[in-house]
């Protein structure tokens, strides 16, 4: 009687055990449905609220637009005030050149506008005495037309008379004579009259229709004054605009010569970012959408602010010095990248300043149209 009563729940445990086992594979199985349609809703539900409303890249990096500081005039170099790395103003000087020979060639500009401006004066002072020749070759010419007249009535008188005989045939010659001789000197004093006045207006041409400071010889003189000066100024090149000065290579004592690089001045205060996003990404993207980025240099903690400004004309793949090479034989299809410029709040570029080059993560919010 007890042996039969120890071995029935022997026989019983394996299918309770076998029971529970299938149940609790169901519940899991239950539970792992529930878990994958959760997981299904709840990306369903981002997808719908996040994604496609912004597009971003690590493919970006700091640029801005770098002045090169070049010589205007040639010359050797006295002075380097500017360091490299300095923080430098627009118009602080930046390099020193020798100005000797500029000062001498201003000097020299100087001497012949003075040279100039006294030359003029001179054709004023020949106007006074040419008009003077002129007005005594008028008198001239009326006193030769006055004794040409006189001449001609001594020659009618004497004609008249000499068929009476009251006249000789020598006192009609000499009247004669006198008449042709009064001609003579009308014709002279006319010709002398002529050529005072050509002279007294070739002389006006000079100085007629504008004062001393008009004058082309004196303007002529004075242009060169002013290119000498502005020569001179040049030798003391300054900073263009606000900046880091960079990539200094001049030292004191070195010949340089116009258009020389001597630096860079990088206006930090006005950098920008040029971002490289996939074709792909920019069928919503439009000028003006707002823009967040982070730098490696600052991290995620320090988040700038920007806006879209313009998309390049061509990838960086089409301006390359060898271009790829598409109608080959070997072509594979790769997705280009097209840059897209931000500008930057200059008030966090203020506060965090950044350097050309440093790279970025830029993120474009497409829910604005721009």
């Amino acid at each position: 009687m007890s042996t039969t009563t120890a071995t029935a729940p022997a026989a019983i445990d394996p299918d309770r055990r076998a029971a529970s086992a299938t149940a609790r594979r169901r519940r899991l199985l239950t539970w792992l449905a529930i878990g994958v349609v959760a997981a299904a809703v709840l990306y369903g539900i981002y997808a719908l609220l996040f994604t496609g409303h912004s597009v971003s890249t690590d493919n970006a990096y700091v640029g801005a637009e770098v002045a090169q500081v070049t010589p205007l005039v040639g010359g050797p170099v006295a002075a380097v005030p500017a360091k490299e790395t300095q923080t430098v103003k627009t118009g602080d000087p930046l390099v020193i050149l020798d100005d000797a020979d500029a000062r001498i060639a201003v000097a020299q500009a100087e001497a012949a506008l003075g040279q100039a401006e006294r030359k003029v004066r001179g054709y004023a002072a020949n106007d006074t005495a040419l008009g003077g020749q002129v007005a005594a070759r008028q008198a001239d010419l009326g006193r030769a037309q006055s004794d040409l007249v006189r001449a001609r009535t001594d020659l009618d008188r004497r004609q008249k008379l000499s068929g009476s005989g009251a006249v000789s045939g020598e006192e009609l010659t000499t009247a004669k004579n006198q008449f042709s001789s009064a001609q003579a000197e009308v014709a002279q004093a006319s010709a002398n009259l002529r050529a005072a006045q050509g002279q007294r207006e070739a002389n006006l041409t000079l100085i007629e229709g504008a004062p001393l400071e008009q004058n082309p010889e004196v303007a002529a003189a004075r242009a060169r004054l002013d290119a000498a000066k502005l020569a001179l100024s040049r030798t003391v090149i300054r900073a263009p605009m606000d900046g880091v000065v960079s990539k200094k290579s001049v030292q004191v004592g070195q010949q340089v010569q116009p258009g020389s690089p001597l630096m860079a001045v990088v206006p930090i205060a006005a950098a920008y970012v040029d971002a490289n996003f996939k074709e792909v990404q920019l069928k919503r993207v439009r000028i003006g959408q707002p823009v967040t980025l982070t730098s490696d240099l600052y991290g995620k903690d320090v988040v700038f602010h920007g806006r879209v400004t313009g998309l390049s004309g061509g990838t960086g793949s089409a301006f390359s010095l060898i271009p790829a090479q598409n109608a080959s034989g070997n072509w594979i299809k790769v997705v280009q990248r097209l840059p897209v410029r931000i500008a930057l709040d200059p008030r966090e570029l203020a506060q965090h300043p950044l350097r050309v080059g440093l790279s970025m993560k830029a993120k474009i919010d497409l829910t604005n149209a721009g």
